[in-house]
């Protein structure tokens, strides 16, 4: 018997030896770092030259229809003889080689290289002016595959973890699906509209979806989209003083994009939000989808309220939360879109 169990926990043994020598995947540790926080690997030279301006100009630009200043990410330059242990398990990570001796410039996007889930990004130039010519090539690419692995993390863990009592909710009485962290609570519910809410002393995160029948294509324009928000907002979300309510703010521009979610036609909104007869004031983003199988458009309005306050990382949570939302019938959608683009 114990010769048996020898050669069990020696077969056992080569077995894992063998496997971790072949190509099979490698568990990797949890990445570090902030939401939003960005590792650039580069010299002093560079980083204080064009490819590092290059670099500050693309992501650290000003995130977009947020009531103050911040950056989309957070850089932060580390010369290549310190990138040590302590850094390679950062979230999202670019890597530069400018060289003359480089043999193969150009871009290449990894996942999870050293932590998991982790975005990493190597550029290799022979100078600074190919550096220059390939990033401005590559730079949207870029940014959106930093962007989606930021999201993708927020929506990997409300899959996880989400509040049951808004899911079943939006299930049974929308025909959709949304998954939200738990603390959410229904702060209000009647045919066709809902609004979602977290509360703390000092913030507050809330989505408002609601539906209305999809007639015209002007249904997704700036103008139309506003005058149903605000008129939708103005019954069901009242402020804290008596006539007050909430409200798009016109004074700024809103940012209207053409997007595909879950293969449906859709755009996202960007601005700002206010309460009518009072003062308070934010960040939204909003998501309206047609929802060809229904003949209804779905519409998921997210804001955040943080007075003196960060918002960047707030509203991204809000927009991985509206972006998880998905169709019961999406099947029959897909039907419908393919017929479309066909036709097309």
């Amino acid at each position: 018997m114990k010769r048996n169990l020898f050669f069990q926990f020696a077969g056992a043994l080569i077995l894992a030896i063998t496997q971790s020598c072949s190509n099979e995947p490698v568990l990797h540790k949890n990445i570090s770092g902030k939401a939003n926080e960005m590792i650039i690997v580069i010299s002093d030279d560079s980083w204080n030259g064009k490819p590092g301006d290059l670099l500050r100009e693309k992501l650290g630009q000003d995130q977009i229809a947020l009531p103050q200043q911040e950056p989309v990410f957070d850089l932060i330059n580390v010369p290549h003889e310190a990138f040590k242990k302590i850094f390679r398990s950062t979230r999202n990570i670019i890597q530069t080689s400018i060289s003359e001796n480089t043999e193969t410039p150009g871009v290449t996007m990894k996942d999870d290289v050293w932590a998991y889930p982790q975005a990493v990004v190597e550029i290799k130039a022979k100078n600074a002016q190919q550096f220059e010519e390939i990033f401005n090539q590559n730079s949207d690419k870029i940014l959106s595959y930093f962007i989606a692995a930021e999201k993708e993390r927020l929506t990997m863990n409300y899959e996880k973890y989400y509040e049951r009592t808004v899911y079943n909710a939006l299930n049974t009485d929308f025909g959709i699906t949304m998954t939200v962290p738990p603390g959410f609570v229904i702060a209000r519910q009647k045919e066709n509209f809902i609004w979602i809410r977290y509360e703390t002393p000092e913030i507050s995160q809330g989505i408002a979806v609601y539906t209305f029948p999809y007639t015209s294509d002007s249904t997704f324009t700036i103008n139309y989209l506003v005058a149903k928000n605000d008129s939708t907002l103005e019954i069901n979300i009242p402020g804290p003083t008596e006539g007050s309510y909430m409200a798009t703010e016109k004074s700024l521009d809103q940012v209207l994009t053409v997007v595909e979610h879950n293969k449906n036609y859709a755009t996202e909104m960007r601005g700002l939000w206010r309460t009518e007869n009072d003062f308070m004031g934010g960040p939204y983003i909003c998501l309206a989808e047609l929802d060809a199988s229904n003949q209804r458009v779905i519409v998921a309005f997210g804001y955040v309220y943080a007075p003196s306050k960060e918002k960047r990382n707030l509203l991204q949570q809000v927009e991985a939360m509206i972006y998880s939302l998905k169709m019961n019938k999406q099947t029959e959608n897909d039907k419908i879109n393919s017929q479309v683009k066909m036709g097309n």
